[in-house]
């Protein structure tokens, strides 16, 4: 198996020969990229590798992306639409012509790789931050809604409260959805497919993703705004919510809302027959050109996407008015997976052709790799599957869910190796296979009976998060004066040692954490230590165990 598509389904096709070569990314930074050739049967084999069961008795049909190749992509001519995804309707022309054009999916049939960061920052690593933008005095006046939302008189269809929910509910509740983009990473060579232990992935936002809404009501919103004016919202918006620099900006995008009855860059038009896309100020292609400012900052066009009714998903999923803001939160979603996963296009994670992570599983019919309820504690919401290298044993394929990968670049800090592996310990220590924090496995340091000495655990790493945690569980039966268990931080690159956990002896702690700043590229040495003073009575001897020690 390899890519998936659905009833309507996005990908892009390759502009090169069958013999030729890939085209490049984007205009900005050509990067040719050799392709070997296919044959007739070659691509009709490779249409018939992307068949993949839908759960429902039927397949998925083969793939369709939006490119310069396909004349009905509403990227032609419009090289700034980044993760464009097309109408519904739009979507069924582009794949009626990939049906009549087999070597161009062939030609472009393999995972997303990396595209080198040559643009700026190429994934988020960081805690996600998107603001909301409702740009224009068309939105109406504003009230609070019931959870604390912000509402609008001129928002018949409720998207501006059902959009705060949705990224307010994302990273919470243990959803898994958001996992599927925390595979990808932003520290390794151009044209990786898959990310090595310990590189910089894409941060999986717990407890939401929403840092700010604006309604931005000091003029009327354009009737058909420009992509550089979606941009130059998009600034005014970082500077509105004081992000002045490129660092406050590092993983924050802008969402840039625009009101009922607007055609953002011809959106609900002949000449736009798409739903959302997304771009970065600076991208010399937009019309008009880059927004002048010293800032690069990540946004999406989103219009008013119930306007165009069942061509953006209305009730793609559910009947009714269950149904009516289905098509919200799949476009939005398509958009924010993309946009962390390639947050200054087209540096971050395509496929030959540019396709991104949501536009190679877009319009997906429900089904376990289609589009499905996303339930978060904040509400239920139609979200579409997202492209996974790493599915069907690294083949490829769309995922709803994914195990989350975390940026820890401490080596085997939750034991699970059922070994103290990457470690230097001495002394009493060993692996715990009960009592422990989480999984399987913890260290222990010490044990019951008197050992009239020290025992250590440490190991050495290079941070790459600004914060070190660990949890700790002591078993003392004396005083403090005779027995102990402390822990140390030091900085080898600063040539400082501070004490983070003072020395301590108590009957049962129970789990506690500690946490502590670090300095992203210092390399740090963490030590745990227990000792077990002379004339301690037997089995009165101290006992730590330690466990998830993570840098973040």
């Amino acid at each position: 198996m390899a890519r998936t598509g659905g009833a309507a389904v996005t990908a892009v096709l390759l502009t090169a020969s069958l013999t030729g070569v890939a085209a490049a990314r984007d205009s900005r930074h050509a990067v040719m990229t050799p392709m070997s050739g296919f044959g007739a049967a070659a691509a009709v084999g490779a249409a018939a590798a992307f068949a993949q069961p839908d759960g429902n008795g039927g397949v998925y049909p083969p793939p369709v992306n939006p490119s310069s190749a396909d004349p009905y992509s509403p990227a032609v001519g419009h090289s700034y639409r980044h993760g464009v995804l097309p109408t519904i309707g739009r979507q069924r022309e582009m794949r009626s012509w990939t049906a009549r054009h087999p070597a161009a999916l062939a030609s472009s049939s393999l995972n997303v790789t990396y595209g080198g960061g040559f643009t700026g920052p190429a994934v988020m690593t960081g805690h996600e931050k998107v603001y909301l933008v409702f740009l224009g005095s068309q939105w109406g006046a504003q009230r609070t809604g019931p959870n604390r939302d912000v509402a609008l008189s001129g928002d018949p269809s409720g998207e501006a409260p059902y959009v705060q929910q949705l990224f307010k509910g994302l990273g919470t509740g243990g959803e898994r959805w958001s996992g599927v983009m925390t595979q990808y990473c932003g520290d390794v060579s151009y044209n990786t497919e898959f990310c090595p232990a310990n590189s910089l992935h894409v941060s999986y936002p717990d407890g939401g993703t929403l840092a700010g809404v604006w309604v931005d009501e000091s003029a009327a919103s354009p009737t058909s705004a420009t992509g550089e004016q979606l941009g130059a919202a998009a600034v005014a918006a970082a500077a509105h919510f004081g992000n002045t620099t490129a660092a406050s900006n590092r993983d924050a995008s802008y969402v840039i809302l625009s009101p009922t009855g607007a055609n953002p860059d011809g959106f609900n038009t002949p000449s736009g027959q798409f739903c959302a896309w997304h771009d970065d100020s600076a991208d010399p292609n937009l019309p008009g050109g880059p927004v002048a400012s010293p800032l690069d900052v990540a946004f999406t066009n989103m219009p008013y996407v119930t306007d165009a009714g069942l061509n953006c998903g209305v009730n793609f999923i559910n009947g009714g008015l269950a149904g009516l803001l289905d098509g919200v939160s799949i476009v939005v979603g398509h958009e924010y997976a993309e946009t962390i996963t390639d947050q200054y296009p087209p540096a971050g994670w395509t496929d030959t052709a540019g396709a991104e992570t949501g536009d190679l599983c877009a319009w997906n019919p429900p089904g376990p790799s289609g589009t499905n309820n996303l339930t978060l504690p904040t509400g239920t919401f139609a979200m579409q599957s997202i492209w996974g290298n790493d599915a069907s044993g690294d083949v490829g394929g769309c995922e709803f869910s994914h195990p989350i990968v975390t940026n820890n670049w401490v080596l085997n800090g939750g034991f699970e190796t059922g070994t103290l592996a990457n470690w230097t310990a001495s002394g009493a220590t060993s692996v715990a296979m009960s009592g422990v924090h989480s999984g399987r496995f913890a260290a222990r340091v010490g044990q019951a009976a008197v050992t009239s000495g020290s025992s250590r655990i440490a190991q050495t790493f290079t941070a790459r998060g600004t914060h070190l945690s660990f949890w700790y569980d002591v078993t003392c039966r004396t005083a403090v004066a005779q027995s102990w268990t402390t822990a140390s931080l030091t900085d080898n690159t600063a040539h400082t040692t501070v004490t983070v956990l003072p020395r301590t002896c108590l009957s049962h702690s129970g789990w506690l954490r500690i946490s502590w700043s670090v300095t992203a590229g210092h390399s740090y040495t963490l030590a745990l230590a227990s000792r077990d003073a002379a004339g301690v009575t037997a089995g009165n001897g101290i006992s730590t165990l330690l466990d998830d020690v993570a840098n973040s």
